[in-house]
């Protein structure tokens, strides 16, 4: 019977927080150089060149066969994009990168959605600042003693604050030695308390909000793309923490946010 949830060790949690470090190092670099006028292709491609510089590898790249070096995913497309050289990059998009750099037998996982407009429209604005406010209100809310569905619950609650739509069919999870540790952590309550959090645990809390409905639908061909079914756009925030006696530790910290 597979565990609730994994505790790690005082010395996987030193590589664990290593690789977290670098993971968003390789994030905020690309969040940085990412540019109207480049196709996502190149944007993965120069995300392979930073991992590789940091003397780790992409965690993603044909992990259950995902082809790309990082999940590119644009405007409509809610997670798992794959970087292509016919999708080039304007001003009015907006843009997901998720991550995960895999060094000294320990992950990072970190996600960012950004845009170019320094004035974006009103909608596109609530998106992104609800769902990077959301993202934020659900590590708040992992202390240790409180239950997974106490994060759920603060991410919930944001959401519905900013009129978001929540992606039901994705959620986070714990993460560390291997990409995808238990437990699951979703964005919305109804489906119990789920584990208590305990120090030594490592999540990745991670809200896909949407403008419209919170359908979606799996690309047919390349089995991959999720895309919003309605066509609304989505925006993608993930950090990944670990939860201390205190206040939960984020291992991902983003210096824009």
């Amino acid at each position: 019977m597979a565990p609730a949830r994994i505790i790690h060790t005082p010395e996987e949690i030193v590589r664990i927080r290593r690789a977290a470090a670098v993971t968003a190092q390789v994030r905020d670099e690309l969040a940085r150089l990412v540019h109207p006028g480049m196709t996502t292709f190149d944007l993965d491609m120069l995300a392979g060149e930073l991992i590789g510089r940091t003397g780790g590898e992409s965690a993603f790249k044909n992990y259950c066969g995902y082809p790309g070096n990082i999940c590119i995913s644009m405007n409509d497309t809610v997670i798992h994009g794959i970087g292509s050289p016919d999708q080039l990059i304007t001003e009015d998009d907006i843009v997901s990168m998720d991550l995960g750099v895999k060094i000294d037998g320990a992950l990072g996982d970190t996600a960012v959605t950004v845009g170019f407009r320094e004035n974006p429209p009103a909608e596109i604005r609530r998106l992104l600042e609800g769902t990077r406010e959301a993202l934020m209100e659900g590590i708040a809310a992992a202390r240790c003693g409180a239950y997974i569905r106490d994060i759920s619950a603060a991410v919930e609650k944001c959401a519905r604050k900013h009129r978001l739509a929540i992606v039901r069919d994705y959620v986070g999870h714990g993460c560390g030695i291997k990409l995808h540790e238990p437990p699951e952590v979703p964005n919305y309550t109804g489906w119990g308390k789920g584990p208590r959090l305990e120090p030594g645990m490592v999540i990745c809390i991670e809200p896909m909000l949407n403008l419209g409905t919170d359908a979606v639908r799996l690309d047919r061909k390349d089995h991959w793309t999720v895309r919003t079914r309605d066509g609304a756009w989505s925006a993608h925030f993930e950090h990944m923490i670990l939860i201390t006696e205190n206040e939960p530790e984020i291992l991902t910290w983003q210096k824009m946010m």
